[in-house]
C-alpha cells in the first residue's frame, strides 16, 4: 500500500491466526499493533495532534509536551516532530535504554524524573510535566489518560478487524489509559452488541479494585491513577497477571508462535490462549498485541537470554490457569472477575455533598462494577453531575415513602447492592431506605443519634463516653440555666448542622443567650430541611483538637489514622488546616482510637466510616462530636497519599458489601492549609499559585472562591477560599513545604467601603 509520508503509514496492521489449543471451530486471531513504525500508540499521536492543528490548540511549531515512558513517547516523537513541532517527554529511570535512544534520534528532549511521587512514579512525571508546561509559553498536552481523541484513534482499528474477519465474539486488550480496548471494543459493541470485552491489568494497578504497588515490574499497562479514558462500563472480565507471570507467557509467545513482542503482548497472549481453550466452537477471539519486545531484552527476555538449556528450564513458577474472584478481592497471582455489563447490581445514592467528592463517589461505584443511581430533589445542585453519566431520578427525598416508592421503581427487578450518601444531611435517610429496602447499612436509629447532636450527648453519657458537660435549650430564656450547669466560658451551637456552621464560643450569658436566640429562629438549614429547634449549650474543654478516622471492617471498628487539626481563633471553630498522622506518642493515640471506638459503639455504628472529633484535655480524650460519614476537611485526600488507602472507594464498597482493604501500603505524612482571607470584602484575585504550586513537597494548589465573591474571616468552612496539600516522608518535611507554598500566596481582596 503506497502512502504519502510516514505518518499516514500508521495503522494497516496485520492481523494474525494463532495456532493455539481450542475446540474445533475455534478461531484466534492477533492483531499486530506492533508492526506500525513503532508502536500501537503511533494510531493515538497522530489522531491527538493531528485533531489539536485542525482545532487550533496547538499552534504551527508550538511544543508538545507529555508524560510516557514507551509507546506514546515514541509516537509523539514520530508525528509531533515529522509535523515540526519540539517535543519534550517527562519519564522515569525505568524506561529503556532502546527508547531513549530512539527519542533522543527522532530529535525529542527527554526529562527523566529523579524520584517517585506520592502515588509512583505517574505522580512524580506529572508534577514535572506541569513545571515544563509553565516554562514553555504555547505547549500542547496531549493527556493520553484523559484525552477523548486517545479512544477515538482506535476506531480505525476496529474498523480493520471488521473489514479481515466480518464478525468478532471476543476481543482481549491489555489496559492503561484505556484507550485502546476501550476504543475498540465501543466501535465493535455498535455492530455486535454480544461481544464480550476482556481487560487485561498488572498485580499491583489499581484499575480494577486493587491497591496500588508502585514497584510493578510490567510496564504499558497498569497504573497508578484512574484515567478518565476507561469507561468501566464495556468490560466484561478483567484478568490481573504477576510480573512473572506476564513475562513469562510474553516468552512462551515469542516461542510459540515467532511474535516478539512486549510483555502487555504477553499477557494478552496469556489470556486469550485460555479463554479460546474454553470457548464454545464457532467462537472467533481477537487478541490486541501493542508492542515491540526489542526494548525489553534487558527485562522480559533476560532469563531465557540466560538460560543454559532451554527457556523452559528458567521459568519462574507461574500459575497455569486463573483463579476466579469476586471483583475486588485482593490478588496476587493470575486471577479473573466477571463485572457484569448489564445489569449491573445497582448502588442507590441518597443525594450527594456540593464538592468534587460527591461526583467522585458517583464514578467510583461504576469503576467498581456498579451502576449508580441518584436520587435528588434539584440536579442543578450538583456541578459536574451531568459528565458521570449517572442514572438520576428526581424525587423528595425527605419523605421516606415517597423516596422508597422511588427506589423500587427505579430498580425493578435489579439487584440493589446498598444505599449510601456522600452528605451529612441525608444519612438517616439513606439509612432508612437501607432498612426498607432490606439492604445492609448502618441503623437509621444510629445515624439519627449522630446527626442530632443532643442525642449524641445523651447517649454518650448513659455509656460514660469521656464529653464535655452539656445543656440542651429550645427557648432563649432556658439559657440561663444552661451556662450554669455547663459553666463558662462555654459554647452554643445548633445540633443538626455541618461543618462548623454557626457554633460560636460565649464567655458570658448575654453572648450565649444571643446566639442561642439566633439559632432557634431558623427554621430550615442549608438543604431546606427543618431545623431540630433545639440547641446544645457546651463546656468549653481546653486542649489540642484532634479526630479519629474510623472504619468497621469485619465487625471491628479499625483506627485507620489520628489527625491533627488546627483551627481559627476564637469565638469561631473553623478548621485552618490538618496534619496526617497527627505526632503523638502511641499510648495517646491508642488512647484517643479507643475513646472513638467507645463512642462508636455507644451510638449503635456498626458499618462504614466514622469520623470523631476529640479535645485532648488534662484527662484525657473526651468526644466532641460523631459524625458517621468520612471526614471533611479534605482529610481523605491527606490519607491517600500517606497510606496509600482510598476512603472514598472503600466507603463505596462497603455500602455495595464488597471486600474491603484497610491495609496501609506506605507511611507518609501528608498536611492541608486552607486560604482565608485577612478581611471582610470582595475577592479580587489569589496570586501566586504556580509558585507555590511549584515549592518541593506541594501535591496541589486549589482556589475554590470565585473573584468577585464576597469573603471575610472565616467563621465557618465555607469561608474558605482554597487550599494547599503537601505530602513528605515527615511531619517536618510537610509543615516546611507547607510553610514555603503559603508565602508564595498572597489572597488579594478589595474591602468593603466603609
Amino acid at each position: 500500500m503506497r502512502h504519502e509520508s510516514i505518518v499516514e503509514a500508521i495503522g494497516h496492521t496485520p492481523l494474525v491466526r494463532l495456532r493455539v489449543p481450542a475446540p474445533e471451530g475455534v478461531e484466534v486471531y492477533a492483531k499486530l499493533e506492533l508492526a506500525n513504525n513503532f508502536a500501537m500508540k503511533d494510531r493515538v499521536a497522530r489522531q491527538v495532534v493531528t485533531e489539536a492543528r485542525r482545532s487550533g490548540v496547538l499552534k504551527p511549531g508550538a511544543p508538545i509536551v507529555e508524560s510516557s515512558s514507551g509507546t506514546m513517547a515514541l509516537g509523539l516523537a514520530l508525528v509531533g516532530t515529522h509535523l515540526g513541532h519540539p517535543v519534550h517527554i517527562v519519564t522515569d529511570p525505568r524506561i529503556d535504554p532502546i527508547t531513549l535512544a530512539k527519542l533522543r534520534t527522532l530529535g525529542c528532549e527527554v526529562h527523566v524524573v529523579s524520584a517517585m511521587g506520592e502515588q509512583g512514579w505517574q505522580s512524580a512525571r506529572l508534577d514535572l510535566l506541569a513545571e515544563l508546561m509553565t516554562g514553555l509559553p504555547g505547549a500542547f498536552w496531549p493527556q493520553q489518560y484523559s484525552n477523548p481523541q486517545n479512544p477515538a484513534a482506535y476506531r480505525g482499528l476496529a474498523e480493520e478487524l471488521v473489514a479481515d474477519l466480518g464478525t468478532v465474539d471476543v476481543v482481549v486488550g491489555s489496559v492503561g489509559s484505556g484507550g485502546s480496548l476501550c476504543g475498540t471494543s465501543r466501535a465493535l459493541l455498535e455492530r455486535f452488541p454480544e461481544l464480550k470485552v476482556v481487560g487485561v491489568d498488572a498485580v499491583g494497578s489499581v484499575l480494577f479494585g486493587q491497591p496500588d504497588v508502585p514497584t510493578r515490574r510490567q510496564s504499558g499497562l497498569g497504573n497508578s491513577l484512574y484515567p478518565d479514558n476507561i469507561d468501566y462500563r464495556l468490560i466484561d472480565e478483567v484478568h490481573w497477571l504477576s510480573d512473572d507471570e506476564a513475562f513469562a507467557a510474553t516468552r512462551a509467545l515469542a516461542r510459540e508462535q515467532k511474535i516478539f513482542a512486549g510483555n502487555t503482548s504477553g499477557s494478552v497472549y496469556r489470556v486469550l490462549t485460555h479463554l479460546a481453550a474454553n470457548a464454545e466452537p464457532g467462537t472467533r477471539l481477537v487478541g490486541i498485541m501493542p508492542d515491540r519486545g526489542d526494548r525489553y531484552v534487558d527485562t522480559v527476555y533476560a532469563a531465557a537470554s540466560t538460560a543454559s538449556v532451554t527457556p523452559d528450564a528458567v521459568e519462574p513458577a507461574v500459575a497455569t490457569e486463573p483463579v476466579p474472584v469476586r471483583y475486588g478481592e485482593l490478588v496476587h497471582s493470575w486471577s479473573y472477575a466477571e463485572i457484569p455489563r448489564r445489569e449491573r447490581p445497582l448502588l442507590l445514592f441518597v443525594e450527594s455533598n456540593t464538592t468534587g467528592t460527591g461526583m467522585l463517589a458517583l464514578t467510583t461505584a461504576v469503576r467498581l462494577g456498579l451502576e449508580p443511581v441518584l436520587f435528588v430533589v434539584d440536579p442543578a445542585r450538583y456541578q459536574g453531575l451531568a459528565e458521570t453519566g449517572c442514572r438520576v431520578v428526581v424525587c423528595d427525598t425527605d419523605d421516606p415513602q415517597t423516596l422508597r416508592k422511588a427506589a423500587e421503581e427505579a430498580a425493578g427487578d435489579r439487584e440493589v447492592a446498598g444505599v449510601t450518601t456522600t452528605s451529612e444531611y441525608y444519612l438517616v435517610q439513606a439509612a432508612a431506605l437501607a432498612e426498607g429496602l432490606g439492604v445492609a447499612a448502618n441503623p437509621a436509629s444510629a445515624l439519627a443519634a449522630c446527626r442530632d447532636k443532643s442525642a449524641t450527648r445523651r447517649t454518650l453519657l448513659a455509656h460514660g463516653v469521656r464529653q464535655p458537660r452539656f445543656a440542651e435549650v429550645r427557648d432563649p430564656a432556658e439559657v440561663e440555666a444552661a451556662v450554669a450547669a455547663v459553666g463558662l466560658p462555654c459554647v452554643v451551637k445548633p445540633v443538626d448542622e455541618s461543618g462548623s456552621h454557626e457554633v460560636l464560643w460565649c464567655g458570658d450569658v448575654a453572648t450565649a443567650t444571643g446566639q442561642a436566640r439566633k439559632l432557634l429562629a431558623v427554621t430550615r438549614n442549608v438543604r431546606g430541611q427543618a431545623s431540630a429547634g433545639t440547641v446544645l449549650v457546651e463546656e468549653f474543654l481546653t486542649g489540642p483538637e484532634f479526630s479519629a478516622e474510623m472504619f468497621w471492617a469485619d465487625g471491628e471498628a479499625v483506627c485507620v489514622g489520628i489527625t491533627q487539626r488546627t483551627v481559627s481563633e476564637l469565638p469561631y471553630f473553623v478548621e485552618t488546616g490538618h496534619l496526617f498522622p497527627a505526632v503523638l506518642p502511641v499510648e495517646t493515640a491508642a488512647a484517643m482510637a479507643d475513646t472513638a471506638r467507645r463512642s462508636l459503639e455507644a451510638v449503635g455504628l456498626n458499618r462504614g466510616p466514622a469520623h470523631v472529633e476529640l479535645r485532648l484535655t488534662a484527662d484525657g480524650p473526651a468526644v466532641i462530636e460523631i459524625n458517621a460519614r468520612l471526614a471533611g476537611g479534605m482529610i481523605p485526600e491527606l490519607i491517600r497519599p500517606a497510606t496509600g488507602i482510598d476512603l472514598l472507594g472503600q466507603q463505596i464498597r462497603a455500602a455495595a458489601g464488597l471486600p474491603l482493604n484497610l491495609t496501609p501500603e506506605r507511611s507518609r505524612s501528608a498536611g492541608i492549609r486552607f486560604l482565608i482571607a485577612a478581611e471582610a470584602g470582595r475577592l479580587d484575585a489569589v496570586e501566586g499559585v504556580e509558585r507555590a504550586g511549584a515549592v518541593a513537597g506541594v501535591e496541589r494548589v486549589t482556589v475554590t472562591a470565585a473573584v468577585g465573591r464576597p469573603v471575610r474571616p472565616v467563621r465557618e468552612a465555607y469561608d474558605r477560599l482554597g487550599h494547599v496539600i503537601a505530602v513528605g516522608d515527615g511531619p517536618e518535611q510537610v509543615g516546611a513545604a507547607l510553610d514555603a507554598a503559603l508565602a508564595e500566596l498572597a489572597v488579594v481582596v478589595e474591602p468593603e467601603e466603609k
